[in-house]
């Protein structure tokens, strides 16, 4: 494992393999007997780490980082070895006290207002579907949950921007609103939802005798960190008594920071909130902070207590098998402990201010450039940019190819990852920086490797021991 750590930026960060390739490389069958272990560290060593995507590769700029530490990574070791269970205090007392702690910690690091409470979700997408639900029971007053939405008598809508995360469409189907049901509000030039005319959505529903339910706003949306404007999104929430989930999946860490506390002004009008300490906060996979204001309709939405559930301590503790889909749940909050203990808000925030600094620096080094575009703008660590030779000027189509081979040949390198997205309909690179490991180097090897591909098609790719990263 420390090795690994050590040597990460030495591996391909993409194998070169094919489907199947590894599969036909491990027997069909389980084998009778025991095997001295040695033997399979060594397959893990030479089939399994040569066949991964490194998401630890300094030159990881790809999707959004996905960290762990090493605080992180042995607080990891030290939950499987306890073996915990932890859907009740009884269960795990340490287990259940310390989420509520280190929870409330990260509360007063966001600054998020006092009425809200935390709980640790595997992933957004299941804190998205919590939100939905608990939207749902309190719109029908939790007629839904007891005889289904066809007994609730009432027709839910849900809201997002056309940029929400595909979480949300998944989480509104398995719901029971029904796609149909959904309504994606257009953004502006900033990819931004425009408040007016979710509000004109939400009074046609209304006057279509339809009940609308939820709205999902998105700090940090994925194709490119644009940020909704949760204040007016909130106080149109409030006139129409419509719960509001914000997904802050990536960018919602960034609140730590004093100076980016503004992205979630308008907090305070929010039903439900989520970030994940595992994509920008050295915790790694899986831990998402969920919180939620109105408990006691969290509690009415998943709460269910059989006999062989109950103790006599439940009157006077947390139950968290009570705060979310899962019955069982790992001990998460032991890494997210570790980690704020080991770095405090102060390294915390400095890694963040630093990921923050080089994608700005990133973003002049393209504006720099008379060929390259940056397509949106860049709170955060991401920046979305596409290169327009003159040659290709006025032909979509062409310069959408392009951009498409020119990613393939940065790619084909080895050395960074970056990947895309589609923007006003318009084929667009993403440079992610928020990999832990990922320093000033790292970005200007990153820019160097960038402009040769642009530069220079047929020597991309061929070799990359001048960008160095390897």
């Amino acid at each position: 494992m420390a090795d690994y750590l050590a040597h990460a930026r030495d591996l391909p960060i993409v194998p070169d393999v094919a489907p199947g390739d590894i599969r036909r490389r491990l027997p069909a069958e389980p084998p009778a007997a025991g095997e001295p272990f040695d033997r399979i560290a060594a397959d893990f060593r030479e089939l399994i780490v040569p066949g991964m995507t490194h998401w630890n590769h300094p030159g990881w700029f790809a999707y959004f980082p996905a960290n762990s530490s090493p605080p992180s990574i042995l607080a990891e070791m030290l939950t499987a070895t306890l073996g915990a269970q932890c859907m009740s205090w009884q269960t795990s007392p340490a287990a259940t006290e310390l989420e509520q702690v280190v929870m409330e910690w990260l509360r007063r690091l966001l600054d998020l207002p006092e009425g809200f409470t935390g709980v640790i979700q595997d992933t957004s997408s299941t804190a998205t579907l919590v939100a939905l639900l608990s939207a749902r029971e309190r719109a029908t007053a939790h007629r839904a949950g007891a005889a289904g939405m066809a007994g609730a008598g009432l027709a839910l809508t849900a809201y997002a921007s056309a940029e929400a995360h595909s979480s949300v469409p998944k989480a509104v189907k398995l719901a029971g609103y029904g796609l149909d049901h959904l309504r994606l509000i257009p953004v502006d030039q900033d990819f931004a939802l425009r408040p007016e005319l979710l509000e004109a959505a939400i009074a046609a529903d209304v006057d279509r005798g339809l009940t609308p339910a939820c709205v999902v706003a998105t700090i940090g949306t994925t194709s490119s960190t644009a940020v909704d404007p949760l204040r007016a999104i909130g106080e149109i929430c409030r006139r129409h008594g419509v719960w509001l989930h914000v997904d802050a999946s990536y960018a919602g860490a960034a609140a730590i920071l004093p100076e980016r506390r503004a992205t979630i002004d308008g907090v305070e009008l929010v039903d439900s909130f989520v970030f994940n300490p595992h994509k920008w906060l050295l915790t790694n996979f899986d831990c998402s902070a969920y919180f939620v204001r109105d408990v006691d309709t969290l509690l009415r939405t998943f709460q269910t207590s059989p006999e062989y559930l109950r103790t006599r301590h439940d009157p006077e503790v947390v139950n968290f098998r009570d705060w979310g889909i899962q019955l069982g749940r790992r001990f998460r909050a032991l890494k997210l402990w570790f980690v704020i203990r080991s770095y405090g808000a102060d390294g915390l925030r400095a890694m963040l201010r630093g990921h923050i600094a080089l994608a700005a620096e990133f973003r002049r080094w393209l504006e720099a450039e008379p060929e390259f575009v940056v397509a949106a703008p860049s709170p955060f660590g991401l920046v979305c940019f596409r290169h327009e030779p003159a040659a290709l000027a006025g032909d979509a189509a062409a310069l959408d190819e392009w951009n498409r081979a020119l990613l393939a040949r940065v790619n084909a390198a080895g050395s960074i990852y970056l990947t895309h997205t589609v923007l006003g309909g318009r084929y667009t690179l993403r440079m992610s920086i928020g990999q832990w490991q990922t320093g000033p180097e790292h970005v200007a090897a990153a820019w160097r490797l960038i402009r040769e591909a642009a530069a220079h098609p047929a020597r991309a790719g061929a070799g990359d021991a001048s960008n160095g990263l390897r």
